[in-house]
């Protein structure tokens, strides 16, 4: 009788250890998916443009979230893009483009509808022709919803150009990201998530960025790091230099507390 007690105790404990592994799993999983979870990550996303001499972006996003009250979050999610796109004299230039940083004012309770406001700067950090000269300053909204392994959302926002030089260009440019995530067992997913943008200040054939596609990833560990990776291909259906494909890879290291 003892050791059924005995043996009944230890079953109960490795139930408990296996049911929190997998809490735990399923919170980090819903966690990558969502731009404002209390989580530090380090994306590197490479994004390679086809049919425009190949035109590609590694952008380096660091996100890093503080909690400035029991009720609220503050998510900065900056981008650092390094660059190596042709210029009109039919050569490539190679450098930083235009660093961008978001602070967005989150609750911080847990809950299946999330969303996020706050500004996001652009800085006039770029070489000769990768960017814009000025200072940009958007409004920023993002609304997330999750349930049943599902992930639905988008980021939204327009940027002006608030300094600079009054001979530089203006700006007047609408970012967005939309994403569908459907999470899979053991750690796998797919996923959708083009980047929308349109220049207000280009002619109208040539203002609009819209990509059709998606991907497919893995939540995985390297010894006790997480680490996120992905994979996506898109169809521009609309492009202001007319390529025709775009590349996505991505991985990101993660720092769950």
């Amino acid at each position: 009788m003892r050791k059924n007690y005995l043996a009944s105790i230890i079953g109960l404990f490795a139930f408990s250890f296996m049911s929190a592994q997998e809490e735990g799993a399923q919170d980090l999983a819903n966690k990558i998916q969502n731009p404002v979870a209390d989580l530090i990550s380090l994306p590197f996303q490479n994004n390679t443009d086809f049919g425009d001499d190949n035109t590609n972006t590694l952008n380096i996003q660091p996100v890093l979230p503080f909690k400035i009250s029991e009720s609220w979050n503050l998510v900065t999610r900056t981008i650092v893009p390094i660059m190596s796109a042709p210029t009109i004299h039919d050569n490539n230039v190679t450098g930083i483009g235009n660093i961008t940083l978001s602070a967005l004012f989150t609750p911080s309770k847990p809950s299946s509808f999330i969303w996020a406001v706050g500004p996001s700067f652009m800085f006039p950090t770029v070489k000769e022709n990768l960017g814009y000269d000025k200072l940009g300053l958007a409004p920023t909204f993002a609304m997330i919803y999750q349930a049943n392994g599902m992930t639905y959302g988008g980021i939204f926002q327009n940027f002006f150009d608030v300094a600079g030089p009054s001979d530089a260009g203006d700006i007047n440019l609408f970012y967005s990201q939309i994403f569908i995530t459907k999470n899979l067992s053991k750690g796998w997913y797919i996923n959708t998530a083009p980047i929308i943008t349109a220049n207000w200040e280009a002619n109208s054939d040539q203002r609009w960025t819209v990509p059709l596609g998606a991907g497919f990833g893995k939540l995985f560990a390297l010894g006790k790091l997480p680490i996120n990776s992905q994979i996506g291909m898109y169809k521009y259906v609309e492009h202001p230099s007319d390529a025709d494909w775009q590349l996505r890879v991505q991985v990101t290291l993660l720092f769950p507390k």
